[in-house]
């Protein structure tokens, strides 16, 4: 490589991140956090994760609904949402600090009936603690080795075609998120992974759970009264060589939830970790009486691209059931299939693509994944993959992640890593979102914010998480400004340049850690100074890696 191409290279990679954008509008009323991991919308308004907020009709504000402490004033955050009118359920999880790590545990539901002015909110279900005989620490407890040794005290029996199961006790909420939620009329369902499927006929005022099939059993009927739940008691070299039959979402895939849809058609369908499970009549029959059908046809040209279902949505326009597919097994491979027979054949798109949204619009279907936002005008024939997300006055991070999708009546909602975009002519222009609170004069969630000229955000500032920093302050006068980053003992680290403010207003700058030569910074304080039109500001960023 010459000279001429290295100094071209070094131009390209450092100018790239050393960009100002602007003006941009502050609101009192923002979104709070921008990784947005859950969207769900009806007509002109769209909710959005994770502390519950709403949006009507493309406004520059975001409203926080009242009557929701156990999201502002406790440890609930917004795992799921799901609208219909003026209904909305949002399945409440949060992260339980263990001696195992942190784990995802399951906290509730928020319930409104009325557009989000009054709230219900609903419990998360829990079996009962059971005696201490069934404490494994106990003195008391003794090891069953068969079927014949199971103390029912230990466990929840159930009954299913008129046979009594055994079912393992789920006493902690940790690990039982609610990662979807879906309604019809006053029937609420939710998948929980260890919890595994819930359903409430009385719109979340009791709860119960739903009995799904042993993994790889094509159905579950009342007519048979012989299944197995295979609870692993003895493993050697990875192989299960001695189990009970016990209903045990731990060790059954098949039983551990991760979405669930109702179609027009009044089917509800199952996503977990052993492939998609339909029912004809789970919306109303008793839990002793529903049938499904399971489908884990893997690695036929139309099978399932994976075992593993995150996301089912329904394309009202064509019928068709649209589902993504992840890895759970050596054979699986990552895409999105869909279906118009109910989950006999699937026909198979982006195949190798991480997705973790869907949504449809006029015929286009939008596709959020890891790896990008993936784009068909026509049903699913072909695809385009959207290039970095830019609007007038800023931009997404190359390295964002595209999480969930959803429709009002003229655009289109996407939830971001960085932030929240939308779109009314298809991913030809957007529109970005992102917490933008004002440098003064407070916000919807503090109005006595102390009132400042700059900040930087995040801060402290990480370059390997958060890829950029931003650095917003105000110019009051046009011109140009000069941005320049110093280290703790005022030594220039990083000039990022003269800007050519020509409106006033709040801008931003962006940097990603670099010096003025192409290196990693160590971690420290850094100051910034932006000099211009007669003004000063100045800002202090903390580094650490």
């Amino acid at each position: 490589m010459n000279r001429y191409l290295i100094f071209l290279f070094f131009w390209i990679s450092t100018s790239l991140s050393a960009q100002v954008i602007g003006p941009s509008n502050s609101s009192f009323f923002s979104i709070r956090q921008n990784g947005v991991s859950s969207i769900a919308a009806n007509g002109d308004t769209v909710w959005t994760s994770p502390a519950l907020s709403y949006n009507i009709g493309n406004s520059p504000d975001w409203m926080a609904p009242t009557g929701i402490d156990s999201i502002y004033n406790d440890i609930g955050r917004v795992f799921s949402l799901s609208v219909s009118q003026d209904t909305l359920v949002a399945g409440l999880g949060f992260t339980s600090q263990t001696s195992a790590g942190n784990q995802p545990a399951g906290y509730g539901y928020y319930i409104s009936t009325d557009g989000g002015e009054n709230w219900q909110f609903s419990d998360f279900l829990l079996d009962e603690f059971p005696p201490d005989k069934c404490n494994s620490r106990s003195n008391s407890y003794v090891e069953p080795e068969t079927q014949e040794d199971l103390d029912p005290d230990c466990y929840s029996l159930f009954e299913y075609g008129g046979e009594t199961y055994f079912r393992k006790l789920i006493i902690v909420a940790e690990q039982s998120p609610p990662y979807n939620v879906d309604f019809r009329n006053n029937v609420v369902f939710s998948t929980n992974w260890a919890s595994g499927l819930l359903r409430s006929t009385d719109f979340g005022n009791n709860w119960e759970r739903i009995v799904l099939p042993p993994f790889g059993e094509d159905f579950l009927t009342p007519d048979r009264n012989d299944y197995e739940w295979v609870d692993c008691i003895e493993v050697q070299n990875s192989v299960c060589v001695k189990s009970l039959n016990i209903y045990d979402s731990v060790d059954d895939d098949n039983l551990k939830g991760f979405s669930v849809h109702i179609d027009s058609k009044n089917r509800v369908w199952y996503g977990s970790a052993g492939g998609i499970n339909v029912s004809e009549n789970a919306l109303t029959a008793p839990i002793d009486s529903i049938s499904w059908n399971n489908t884990l046809n893997i690695g036929a040209s139309d099978g399932l691209l994976g075992r593993w279902i995150i996301e089912i949505k329904e394309d009202t326009s064509t019928s068709k059931i649209w589902m993504t597919n992840w890895i759970a097994d050596s054979n699986d491979r990552f895409g999105i299939v869909a279906t118009s027979d109910g989950g006999q054949t699937f026909e198979q798109h982006l195949i190798g693509e991480k997705i973790l949204g869907l949504g449809f619009k006029d015929g286009y279907i939008f596709a959020a994944g890891e790896n990008g936002l993936f784009i068909s005008p026509d049903g699913g024939s072909t695809w385009r993959k959207s290039p970095q997300v830019k609007s007038a006055n800023t931009f997404l991070k190359e390295s964002a992640e595209f999480q969930t999708v959803a429709e009002t009546n003229d655009r289109v909602w996407i939830g971001t890593s960085d932030g929240i975009i939308s779109t009314n002519d298809y991913g030809e222009n957007w529109e970005i979102t992102r917490v933008n609170f004002p440098l003064s004069g407070g916000n919807q969630y503090d109005d006595e914010t102390k009132s400042v000229n700059t900040y930087a955000y995040p801060n402290p500032y990480s370059p390997a998480q958060h890829e950029l920093v931003r650095i917003r302050f105000e110019v009051n006068n046009t011109g140009n400004v000069d941005i320049k980053i110093f280290d703790f003992g005022m030594n220039l680290v990083r000039d990022l340049g003269s800007y050519n403010a020509n409106s006033s207003g709040v801008h931003e700058a962006i940097w990603d850690g670099i010096d003025g030569k192409g290196r990693n910074v160590a971690n420290g304080v850094y100051f910034y100074l932006i000099e211009g039109n007669g003004d000063t500001i100045d800002g202090k960023i903390l580094l650490v890696e």
